[in-house]
């Protein structure tokens, strides 16, 4: 029998990230979709087998199947040649996981445990999508679809099995959060934005995207209105008409910060009783505030502002830290699961050779017993008369069941990794076997 070793065991993960690079250097290297042929084809130049590129704003990392002793120097060759900088600069910034550890980074970013923020949904679409291209591209093979394919599985599994997902992750999505607890479906429901802002028009953007019927501008400056309004499909006008515009919407979201109050309480009663008391929701994103904080004080009128959103945030971060704890158990689970059946599939070739020589002593033995065997045992009186069954089935029946045990016992080592050199020998000893390579392929 020859040695194996575990089909993942050249499997690196190399790169680099928010936490051991400046996000200038991010920029840099960051590989875009029409460079990446460049990339895998510098890799497989340098030996990779199988290699797959995922390149995001927090992280550029190559995963690949290269030798070890060589992985990391060609790796940062492949990632600096494209923008002129030697290899040696990226050096310091780069991670790096190999075999088991290799695999369970893959997990951990695949379930959003290695994110800036812990639990983000992107991550996992963008995983997907790099292994698309390593396929379309020819660059990945049996082991990474398998690994990936595990990664999804556990992914999915820590979405169901905790609430690492949950919650407000950024000041845009709380305030989207924070509007459906009001409002509930958003449908049929309108907004107003105050202001051009870029912080404004994201939540503005958000709220469209959560239901959000409509959302009208207004602004100091009526044509800077109109453009913004035209992008988020609604009206523009100038800040003179905020009162009316004000009291046909539900939700207002507030970014002018001209260091003076705009929405004060007489004109909050107002426009309530002209809403027949119907909820409005104020988002003051200004700095310096554009509402008053007295407006919260009145019945059916609801006010944030930027320190509300962050509190939520904060909240958010220290709920998906404590349901990261779990999942990280559920991770662990899952690299242990995956080794002892990548370990299983290792044994195969051992397994294949162990059942060919049983298969085959059974079928000299039964060649050399020779034709009309049958008939001379009848006549011997053994019990094996005509009506016995095909001694080609039962020989077959025979081996199948003496190589069972065995192939089991072999299994069972290279899931507890002690399917090494020495039980090897002592198996090829014991069943009488040689020590020519096994020429059937590994079993799947």
């Amino acid at each position: 029998m020859t040695a194996s070793t575990s089909s993942f065991s050249d499997l690196v993960v190399i790169g680099l990230n928010h936490r051991t690079c400046s996000d200038a250097l991010r920029q840099q290297i960051y590989v875009a979709d029409e460079e990446l042929a460049g990339v895998l084809s510098a890799l497989r130049d340098t030996g990779a087998r199988e290699a797959m590129v995922l390149s995001t704003c927090d992280r550029v990392e190559v995963t690949a199947l290269l030798s070890p002793e060589t992985a990391t120097d060609r790796v940062a060759d492949a990632l600096a040649a494209p923008i002129g900088l030697a290899a040696a600069d990226l050096l310091p910034s780069l991670y790096r996981h190999e075999g088991t550890d290799a695999v369970r980074h893959l997990f951990r970013v695949a379930s959003a445990l290695d994110s800036q923020m812990i639990g983000e949904p992107q991550v996992l679409g963008q995983l997907k999508a790099a292994q698309r291209l390593a396929r379309d591209h020819g660059a990945s093979g049996r082991v990474l679809e398998r690994v990936l394919q595990a990664g999804y599985e556990i992914a999915k599994t820590v979405r169901t099995e905790t609430r690492i997902g949950e919650g407000a992750v950024s000041l845009a999505t709380a305030a989207v959060a924070r509007v459906k607890d009001l409002h509930g479906d958003l449908a049929g429901r309108s907004g107003l934005l105050i202001g051009a802002g870029e912080l404004g028009v994201l939540v503005a953007e958000h709220l469209l995207s959560g239901g959000l019927s409509r959302i009208d501008v207004v602004d100091r400056f009526r044509r800077r209105a109109l453009a913004t309004a035209q992008d988020l499909g609604g009206d523009g006008d100038g800040l003179e008409t905020l009162g009316t515009r004000l009291s046909e919407a539900d939700i207002l979201i507030s970014a002018l910060g001209e260091g003076r109050r705009l929405i004060e309480t007489d004109l909050i009663e107002g426009i309530l009783r002209r809403r027949r008391r119907r909820p409005i929701f104020l988002l003051d994103l200004a700095i310096p505030r554009d509402i008053d904080p007295a407006v919260h004080r009145l019945d059916d009128a609801y006010v944030y502002d930027h320190d509300d959103l962050e509190y939520m945030i904060r909240e958010t971060r220290a709920a998906r830290e404590a349901e990261a704890r779990n999942a990280e158990s559920l991770v662990d689970a899952a690299v242990a699961r995956f080794t002892r059946t990548d370990a299983g599939r290792d044994a195969g070739a051992d397994i294949q050779k162990l059942r060919t020589h049983i298969h085959d002593l059974v079928a000299r033995t039964l060649a050399e017993i020779g034709p009309g065997a049958g008939d001379r045992d009848a006549e011997a009186g053994d019990g094996l008369a005509a009506g016995r069954p095909d001694l080609d089935m039962l020989a077959h029946r025979i081996a199948t069941r003496l190589a069972h045990a065995p192939s089991e016992t072999l299994r069972r080592l290279a899931e507890e990794g002690r399917l090494d050199a020495a039980n090897r020998a002592l198996i090829e000893d014991v069943f009488g076997m040689d020590t020519r390579p096994a020429e059937h392929p590994e079993e799947d």
